[in-house]
């Protein structure tokens, strides 16, 4: 299994990224999705789930309204789209094989910076 994420970068608050994650070496299009995000003080916080057919299944509350997660299985490719980003939002953001709490590989991240 590899994921491999990468979108991330530096923006002002207020400003928008779309994070991609490439998936291979298993059959995507069965599998849910996620995007996870990790910080120093926050620890890992699940950002949001897609199922296989990409209808999303969670999200956190604090993005909600903000990040939209989609995938094309096509492409073997989950994405987030982050608008409206807040400092608060800085992270590293990884793409995890499996739903919403599972212990399903990661990606190594992109990190996402937010500041002005």
């Amino acid at each position: 299994v590899q994921l491999v994420e990468s979108g991330g970068g530096f923006v002002q608050p207020g400003g928008s990224l779309r994070l991609s994650c490439v998936a291979s070496g298993f059959t995507f299009s069965y599998f849910h999705m996620c995007w996870v995000r990790q910080t120093p003080g926050k620890g890992l916080e699940w950002v949001s789930c897609v199922d296989s057919g990409g209808a999303p299944t969670w999200s956190l509350p604090s993005v909600k309204g903000r990040f939209t997660i989609s995938r094309d299985n096509a492409k073997n490719t989950v994405y987030l789209q982050m608008n409206s980003l807040t400092p608060e939002d800085t992270a590293v953001y990884s793409c995890s094989k499996g739903g919403l709490g599972s212990d399903g590989p990661r990606g190594q991240g992109t990190r996402v910076t937010v500041s002005s």
